[in-house]
């Protein structure tokens, strides 16, 4: 999708993404990042999710293209972070928190720091089928060796809906991921959003990657 339908979504308030609350996927599961882990969080938007990760004693490192869902962030938790340049991304920190405005793709290892854990609920479903391969290596060039990851998806018939969010199903999961210890830990009914509207035909479910 173009930088200019994500501005769009986000200044015409069309974030059916936004959950508003922590995911109940990541409430589940968090203790499989493991304890104090600096962790990479992926298309953020304004997630309750970077809260919650922080609260646990974890720093939270995440991306995110639209400055506005950014600023939204710190305003709704009463946070004046400091604001500075980082290459061609722009940096809000505060506390455990730092979020990097701009292209995921300009992420480098120098700009993000290391990062030993990955929380992905709205990135990969977010991207068109030609753009998931180069996601994820790029995934792999940020995390460092042994860092473990959720990977939250959604499964529905992909002619039932236009994306995003995009189906992704688990054999395209383990496909991209190809290398790496993969493992399915929990499926539910889609609960929220369009994809909700889908009934029985749409799935959520999340994976353990270890890379």
């Amino acid at each position: 999708m173009s930088d200019d339908f994500w501005a769009r979504r986000w200044r015409e308030g069309q974030i059916g993404f936004h959950e508003g609350a922590p995911n109940a996927f990541l409430q589940a599961h968090a203790a499989r990042l493991g304890d104090a882990k600096r962790v990479f969080v992926p298309l953020c938007g304004k997630s309750e999710d970077l809260a919650f990760l922080a609260a646990r004693g974890h720093t939270v490192v995440g991306v995110e293209l639209v400055e506005d869902a950014v600023r939204a962030f710190f305003d709704e938790h009463g946070l004046a972070p400091a604001v500075t340049p980082r290459g061609p991304l722009t940096a809000y920190a505060h506390g455990a928190i730092t979020l990097l405005v701009g292209d995921l793709f300009d992420a480098t290892p120098d700009l993000v720091g290391a990062v030993d854990a990955l929380y992905d609920r709205a990135a990969l479903i977010a991207l068109p089928e030609d753009v998931r391969a180069r996601y994820v290596a790029h995934l792999r060039a940020l995390l460092l060796p042994g860092a473990a990851g959720l990977v939250v998806t959604v499964e529905y018939p992909q002619e039932a809906m236009a994306g995003p969010p995009f189906a992704v199903p688990e054999a395209e999961v383990r496909r991209l991921y190809d290398g790496l210890a993969v493992e399915c830990i929990d499926r539910r009914p889609a609960a929220g959003g369009r994809v909700a509207a889908l009934g029985a035909a749409a799935e959520e479910c999340v994976f353990v990657v270890r890379f």
